[in-house]
């Protein structure tokens, strides 16, 4: 049983990359780079602003995910606001990027998930599962290939 406290507390996600911050800030930020290893977005730039939106298809139902850019320190931070089209709710995604050596540590937070639908589909572990899949096998994978550019 989830308690309403766990809920509020941020989603973190944490991993390190044998790739430099350089690549990885580039698989964060380069939308075509995005595309093959997140989510195939139209339009994006790395700028305070920006706003960014996508379709996920998940167990017959789509999510249209509203975003806007809200900070920016190019190789080391990039967050934006995170909504569903049509649903309460307003949350944020903070990607961080930590140099270690020749590899990078990423720490992502995604805070404000309890301001969403309390419906299964907007349930913690969904969200906890998604982000360790994205970060940890396809971002991973991705940076450490040589689709990525150096």
């Amino acid at each position: 049983m989830t308690k309403t406290n766990d809920l509020a507390e941020a989603i973190i996600v944490e991993r390190t990359f044998d790739a430099p911050v350089e690549r990885v800030w580039t698989a964060l930020t380069d939308v075509n780079e995005m595309a093959q290893w997140y989510f195939d977005i139209n339009e994006f730039q790395p700028e305070i602003g920006c706003e960014f939106e996508f379709v996920v298809e998940h167990e017959g139902n789509s999510y249209h995910h509203l975003c806007k850019v809200t900070e920016v320190i190019p190789q080391k931070k990039i967050a934006f606001t995170w909504r569903y089209k049509g649903e309460p709710g307003n949350s944020l995604v903070t990607f961080e990027l930590f140099p270690e050596g020749n590899k990078t540590r990423l720490k992502l937070a995604h805070t404000g998930i309890e301001t969403f639908p309390k419906t299964p589909a907007y349930a913690r572990k969904n969200f906890e599962a998604g982000w360790t899949a994205i970060i940890g096998s396809e971002l991973k994978q991705f940076v450490e290939s040589s689709k990525a550019k150096t």
